[in-house]
Parts: structure tokens; sequence; C-alpha cells
């Protein structure tokens, strides 16, 4: 019976992994156990390694094990763009798919006051402090949501009291989209923001 119950705890935590339900858990599990043994301890060692010496770096938040990270340790960047970001999978996006080479600033979120989520849980004050260093210009890459809209806002606002240029990332019809199946808010954000062809 305490075998089976070990195998209960094993797919119940691997449910705490976003998109696996009670059946995707089972299906890994049983993988693991019967077809993999290996990886699952080398799955095993390297999380928890990962859960105890992965940390924030002290100047823009993102996840790092060391006290700075690659990016901010960078002397290459342009220290004088700084794109805020709400999470770390947010940066690794932006630096696989763009040319962006300035500094990033992680908010861990957006403010939520229903939620408990103030300026202070999104490390606000850092961003001022960051925003004193001769930061030229601000780049919003914040999510489109009502609470992201606000947060940028707020964040604006404050770069703006600064005397620090603010942009936002374009928004509008992804590359290869159809117009017919956009929402009506994005089409009118594309609309809004169009350049010369």
């Amino acid at each position: 019976m305490a075998e089976r119950s070990l195998l209960n705890q094993l797919t119940g935590a691997l449910r705490c992994l976003p998109g696996v339900g009670p059946k995707s858990a089972q299906r890994i599990a049983f993988h693991l156990l019967e077809r993999d043994r290996e990886g699952g301890l080398r799955l095993a060692h390297v999380m928890a390694d990962a859960m105890t010496r992965i940390g924030r770096c002290r100047r823009c938040r993102t996840l790092t094990e060391h006290e700075v990270c690659a990016i901010c340790a960078n002397a290459q960047r342009d220290a004088s763009l700084l794109c805020v970001v709400e999470q770390p999978s947010q940066v690794v996006a932006i630096e696989q798919a763009a040319d962006y080479r300035g500094l990033y600033f992680v908010l861990g979120g957006r403010l939520s006051p229903l939620d408990g989520i103030g300026p202070d849980e999104l490390g606000l004050g850092q961003l001022e402090d960051r925003l004193e260093e001769g930061i030229g210009e601000l780049i919003l890459a914040v999510s489109p949501t009502v609470e992201g809209t606000v947060t940028g806002q707020f964040i604006a606002d404050r770069a703006l009291s600064h005397g620090v240029r603010v942009t936002r990332i374009a928004q509008g019809v992804p590359l290869g989209g159809e117009l017919e199946s956009v929402d009506g808010g994005t089409l009118a954000l594309a609309f809004a923001g169009r350049r010369d062809f």
C-alpha cells in the first residue's frame, strides 16, 4: 500500500505543472517509472538544484542563479534602453525573437489591488531607482489587458516625471493572421498604430 501511496504522491506533485491534469500527470509518472528512471532521477536532481539556487537578479528581477543576471552584467548592452515586462519568460521570448540590445525590468505581474498586488509587490520602487540612472527610453512590453494597461500607465507616469521617454511595443494583427479572425480591439489598435508602407 505504501508503494501505491508514493505513486499517488508523484502523480499529485506533477499536477503542479501548468497544463498537467490528473491523466497527464499519471501518464508522465508511469512513463518515468516504466521507461525512463534515469531521466526521472536527472529531472529530480536538476529540479531540486534549481529550486534552491535560482533567485531574482538584484538589478532587473529576472530569474538567475547569480546575484546579477548575464544580461545586466553584459557591458555591451545599451544601458539607456529599459524594457519593462511582466514575467521572466517574456525576457526569453524577446531575446529569442527580437534584435533588442537594451536592458530589462521584470515586474512579476500586474497591478491588481483586488488580488493584493500593488506597487511594492511589483518592485516599482526599485524601477523608479533605475529611472534615475540615465535611462533614455523606457519600453513598455506589458499585456494589453485592463490590468496591464493600468500598470503601464502607472509606470509611464512615473517615467515621464523623471523626464524619461516612454514607448510601448506595437500591437495589432499577428504576422500571417487573417483580418476576419482578429478581434475588434486588436484591429482598432492595429489601425491606430499604422505606419508608412
